[in-house]
């Protein structure tokens, strides 16, 4: 059966009432980046919620445009909004940690730095949630979903994932037909992690690509390789850690 746009956001919304009813909690929040993926996540959460949902802006030494975006559209669609700024505690945290590693050999600085910054915010929204009694609700897509561009225990640390069965390409047509700023949809993706940082860069392919490949067309062996070996690499992020068998 085809169903229509209208019918499958509907859906979703539906569903995300069940999660929270099933869960015994209150309502339901999200973290808003100013990016496409939390907007429609925002839109999603205050259909399903109007009067029990909440943004949560999480500036941490990150550009000043992208509370801004978040602060405006979380406005427009008169969803209830906190900002709460980590740069503080990032930096103190962050510098205890270089400290303590002074005399150690430190092979990944930009994305341990980048990692706490996303664990900080995850910590945030949970210590919110836990205080309303609300659900934290995801905002990965069906490509990020399936090749782990998430941070374990950061963005990938929620309780719902709304939009995780959608290509990326799809949560732009559900964008624009819940009204989301034009600005934010025209935006390069990114996770934010650092300045000039975008998604398609670092992963080294393109949504497009892995939507495609998702859908089952062909794409080339370049992207195939890399979306396989991104896909395999961070099984570990999509399960429960392992632990060793009974003997």
């Amino acid at each position: 059966m085809n169903y229509t746009l209208d019918q499958e956001i509907e859906h979703v919304v539906k569903w995300i009432r069940e999660q929270v009813n099933a869960a015994g909690s209150n309502g339901v929040l999200v973290g808003l980046s100013g990016g496409i993926d939390s907007a429609v996540v925002g839109c999603l959460i205050k259909r399903a919620f109007p009067e029990n949902s909440l943004g949560v802006v999480l500036p941490c030494k990150s550009n000043p445009k992208d509370a801004q975006d978040a602060i405006e559209f979380a406005e427009k669609i008169g969803i209830d909004y906190v900002t709460i700024d980590l740069t503080e505690e990032h930096e103190m945290l962050y510098g205890k940690i270089q400290r303590r590693l002074e005399n150690k050999t430190v092979l990944h600085h930009r994305l341990s730095d980048a990692n706490l910054r996303a664990r900080l915010r995850m910590s945030t929204l949970y210590g919110i949630g836990n205080a309303l009694g609300y659900l934290v609700a995801g905002t990965d897509n069906a490509a990020e979903v399936h090749t782990g561009y998430f941070t374990k225990y950061g963005d990938g640390g929620v309780d719902i994932i709304p939009i995780g069965n959608l290509l990326k390409r799809d949560v732009f047509t559900w964008a624009r037909t819940l009204g989301v700023t034009q600005s934010i949809i025209d935006r390069k993706p990114s996770a934010g992690l650092w300045e000039g940082q975008t998604d398609e860069e670092e992963m080294g392919t393109t949504y497009d690509m892995i939507d495609d490949y998702l859908s089952g067309s062909k794409v080339p062996d370049k992207d195939l390789q890399i979306i396989e070996r991104m896909h395999k690499s961070t099984m570990h992020k999509r399960s429960m850690p392992p632990a060793p068998p009974k003997i």
